[in-house]
């Protein structure tokens, strides 16, 4: 039985503006900012190192409509290349970067296979076997009403058949619903392997035959955490075999530092270091958080006469001109329970607090989110945000009432 090898990516985001970023020096913030295309860079380095059979990409090339020089040039210029190297290339465009966009057109070569709004099937032969590969590009960004009963349920029973779906799964509500599907409604179809994006999160949401989201190729905010990148995929009519290739230039990632007997300022600034001096060599190049975990009262003590913030800066201070560079965004302590003493008027709000649902949190939270200057720049409320504005809501509360 003849199997093929493709590799599948999707969510690349190029030229991404990288949203939340504040206070960092100019040169970090350029090699940030470049990321997304350094990601994308080894993807081809490595296309043309052992030459899949073709490449698909799921939707959302680009990070806007209007899709930049800057991002059109090198997207263009990566074509090229695979085009001398003879591997095709199989493209859908996904809500970030709809047909009905504006932008300054740029050619591309004859490897690369566009997909119209309409869904289609494109016809591949490798090496006497032929592959059906099924899939549109969205003609607008909100395309909110199901496509899956346009894809065809597949026929030939010698062709090896292949989904491609930028879109959510639907009942999903960690992230805005597009072209909404069921499991079940994709594996009706028949087809050998279900090549997803939109979702930014790697996942398999069936093994056979596979659906699988690879999530994007790199992280553009805290809220997506550790390695990205793309599936190396082999596949039969029988079989198939998914690899991870990570493809992240910066990781983003929460640190958790254990602060227990914690007396002295040196002290801190050593269990920091090495925390993230262990991030550092795992993940290389990182923006992270400091989780500062089991503060009792000696510990406390240490931001009686430092601020947070001028600990954050210390930090920083301390991992400044060390390669690979490892950014701390933030500094977050998370004391014992022994430190809040509550009374009966917080114990009656932190028990209010924990029984309001992920409907009355965004009532509370509605005139941020209607705001529209802010909107556009905070992702949607997820259960593990709402986690952790109760926490932080309680650790306020508390503290708030000590100081009165």
């Amino acid at each position: 039985m003849t199997a093929i090898r493709f590799f599948h990516l999707a969510d690349l985001h190029l030229d991404s503006p990288f949203k939340g970023l504040f206070g960092l020096p100019e040169h970090i913030l350029k090699n940030i900012r470049s990321s997304t295309f350094e990601a994308f860079d080894k993807i081809i380095h490595k296309a043309i190192q052992e030459k899949p059979d073709f490449i698909l990409i799921v939707g959302d090339i680009y990070d806007g409509e209007n899709r930049s020089l800057q991002a059109q040039r090198r997207f263009q210029d990566a074509m090229e290349k695979l085009f001398q190297h003879n591997i095709p290339v199989i493209v859908s465009y996904g809500n970030h970067d709809h047909l009905n966009g504006t932008w300054t057109r740029f050619a591309l070569p004859s490897n690369v296979y566009e997909l119209p709004a309409e869904t289609t099937v494109v016809q591949l032969k490798i090496r006497g076997q032929q592959v059906n590969i099924y899939g549109f590009s969205y003609h607008e960004r909100h395309l909110k009403e199901s496509v899956i009963e346009s894809y065809p349920i597949a026929q030939d029973q010698h062709a090896i058949h292949i989904g491609m779906l930028h879109g959510s799964e639907a009942g999903n509500t960690t992230h805005d619903v597009y072209a909404p599907f069921t499991k079940q409604q994709l594996i009706e179809k028949n087809y050998h392997y279900w090549a997803l994006g939109h979702i930014h999160k790697r996942q398999l949401l069936h093994q056979n035959p596979p659906i699988v989201y690879p999530g994007n190729i790199q992280s553009r905010h805290r809220k997506e955490q550790g390695l990205k990148g793309f599936y190396d995929v082999t596949l039969s009519q029988t079989s198939n075999e998914l690899d991870f290739i990570p493809t992240s230039t910066v990781v983003y990632n929460t640190i958790e530092v254990d602060c227990t007997n914690v007396v002295h300022a040196n002290e801190l600034l050593k269990r920091c270091s090495e925390a993230i001096t262990t991030n550092r060599t795992k993940y290389g190049a990182s923006v992270v958080e400091l989780h500062l975990q089991n503060i009792d009262e000696q510990t406390e003590a240490l931001f009686e006469h430092a601020t947070v913030d001028a600990w954050l800066d210390t930090v920083r201070e301390t991992e400044e001109g060390i390669e690979p560079m490892c950014w701390v965004q933030k500094l977050v302590l998370q004391k014992t329970a022994s430190l809040y003493e509550q009374t009966a008027a917080t114990q009656s709000v932190v028990s209010l607090m924990e029984q309001w649902d992920s409907n009355e949190w965004k009532d509370i939270l509605k005139d941020l989110y209607q705001y529209a200057g802010g909107a556009r720049l905070i992702e949607p409320l997820s259960d593990k945000d709402i986690e952790n504005l109760t926490q932080n809501a309680q650790a306020l509360l508390a503290e708030e009432i000590q100081r009165a």
